[in-house]
């Protein structure tokens, strides 16, 4: 299974890519199966992303990025907080992934801000955005102000999150199974009525 983490980080080091790193890892830690694990960098994508609005069409490394990203099996999303909701940057690569690509897709949102008063950014801005996209996005959100770093309670959320994403992670493949297999009407109505057409 492919997992896709989305990093919004602008700085080097990245307190946003650290939390998405830490995600990953404990996914990893609780997954039945092993799992491939591709960061996409939004920091790196800033130009192309800024070029597909106004020519409508994606970079070579963008349409990489977007590839991987609606063919995950599973997303960590992460973003700093500014003016108390996600980066313009964060909302502008979900804005030019084609509607609906995000349908079914187990997601894990989390963020990062300076104090905790931004934690309900989880709550009013990404689990909103996530639910419009038609993703499924886990119960557990994580948000890590800067004095939750090396806090107890920090490494509870992230196990606790991790550990509701491989679970729907494990019922994705079921689930697409499903989708494919669509019996016409007319042949179920034929299965169930008698031989003696009665």
């Amino acid at each position: 299974m492919r997992l896709v983490v989305v990093s919004a980080g602008l700085s080097v080091p990245s307190s946003t890519r650290l939390l998405g790193d830490r995600l990953a890892a404990a996914t990893v830690r609780q997954a039945a199966d092993p799992l491939d694990i591709e960061v996409v960098e939004l920091r790196d994508l800033a130009v192309e992303i800024a070029h597909n609005f106004t020519s409508g069409f994606p970079g070579r490394q963008l349409a990489a990025a977007i590839d991987a990203v609606t063919s995950a099996d599973g997303l960590i999303v992460v973003t700093p907080v500014f003016s108390a909701s996600y980066s313009g940057l964060f909302k502008s690569f979900f804005d030019v992934i084609e509607k609906d690509a995000l349908a079914g897709i187990p997601v894990l949102i989390a963020a990062t801000g300076g104090t905790a008063r931004h934690s309900l950014v989880l709550e009013h801005a990404l689990r909103p955005l996530f639910a419009h996209l038609r993703a499924v996005v886990v119960p557990t959100g994580v948000y890590a102000a800067s004095e939750d770093w090396g806090a107890e309670g920090l490494n509870g959320r992230v196990e606790r999150a991790a550990g509701e994403l491989v679970s729907l992670m494990a019922g994705r493949p079921a689930q697409r199974r499903a989708e494919l297999e669509v019996v016409p009407f007319a042949e179920q109505l034929a299965a169930i009525s008698s031989p003696s057409g009665a």
